[in-house]
């Protein structure tokens, strides 16, 4: 038996459904469903009950459900004996480059490394907090934190977290345009994006998908700068809920179909797995994915 299809058993048990176990994975939904077949087929049983909304675990799959999540446990402390600890916090010296997405780094990451690098005297900590992405590979940073999960070179990659983005516009803007009820209602409004040509990932062309405009009154490669625009009442834009939604003076619109879902995942090259400044600000990073998945749900 090929014991790593436990992994994608519990990931499906949790998740209920093949797209949400494939996005906490990083693998294609397709996958997801070929290992929990030839799981039940080494089982000769099902162990899930097809539904319309996803898949419910039958007598069979709630038996096996403790053993996967023990084998899940012990992999993970397996993880955590091949990243050596620190012994004191003297040891840990010298400075480690995060490289993070803007928004992700200025609003939610700044604060808590700045406290961690407090704990460590001889700890210095570079936030890479740029629209653009960091390359491992160039050693621009050593760890980076991006929307698309690394396909190539030996890196270590964690899931961080998933977070929302919506269409927004500035109250007293919308009030003195014509209601949007509908993708067609866009055509009355102005709009704020990103340079196109100037755009680091793929994962961010998401206005397109609600309206294309024939021309946009402001673009920028920062989305601290589009939130900002949004602010002015300058037009609408898709940002993310954590930035926009606790502000009073903006509002969704289309909000039950104007949203999307992304990703944050975690990187490093897998020789850093022992340099000790390294691992600190990775596991600090991973005991951080909890209560920002906690945070960034709108």
């Amino acid at each position: 038996m090929d014991w790593d299809h436990l992994r994608f058993f519990a990931a499906l048990a949790q998740t209920s459904t093949l797209a949400g176990a494939a996005r906490v994975l990083g693998v294609e939904h397709t996958t997801v469903a070929r290992r929990i077949q030839a799981l039940e087929q080494h089982m000769g049983c099902p162990l899930f009950v097809r539904e319309a909304s996803g898949h419910r675990l039958n007598a069979a799959g709630q038996q096996l459900l403790p053993v996967a999540q023990a084998m899940e446990q012990a992999v993970r402390g397996m993880e955590q004996l091949s990243m050596p600890q620190a012994s004191a916090a003297a040891e840990v010296a010298g400075m480690v480059r995060v490289g993070v997405p803007e928004g992700l780094g200025v609003q939610l990451l700044a604060a808590p490394l700045a406290q961690l690098a407090q704990q460590y005297p001889k700890l210095s900590i570079d936030l890479l907090a740029l629209p653009r992405l960091m390359h491992l590979s160039r050693r621009e940073a050593d760890i980076v934190i991006s929307l698309e999960r690394p396909k190539r070179g030996t890196v270590v990659v964690s899931k961080l977290a998933d977070y929302h983005l919506y269409l927004y516009g500035e109250r007293q803007y919308l009030a003195r345009r014509p209601l949007v009820r509908s993708s067609e209602d866009l055509r009355h409004h102005q709009f704020i994006d990103y340079v196109d040509d100037l755009l680091f990932t793929k994962e961010l062309q998401l206005l397109a998908q609600i309206y294309k405009p024939r021309q946009y009154v402001f673009r920028s490669t920062s989305i601290a700068a589009q939130y900002a625009a949004v602010r002015a009442g300058a037009g609408l834009a898709v940002l993310p809920a954590f930035l926009a939604d606790k502000d009073p003076l903006l509002q969704r619109v289309l909000p039950d179909t104007a949203t999307f879902e992304k990703t944050f995942w975690m990187s490093m090259p897998q020789e850093s797995r022992t340099v000790p400044r390294i691992q600190v600000v990775w596991r600090f990073l991973k005991g951080m994915a909890k209560p920002l998945e906690e945070r960034l749900q709108p």
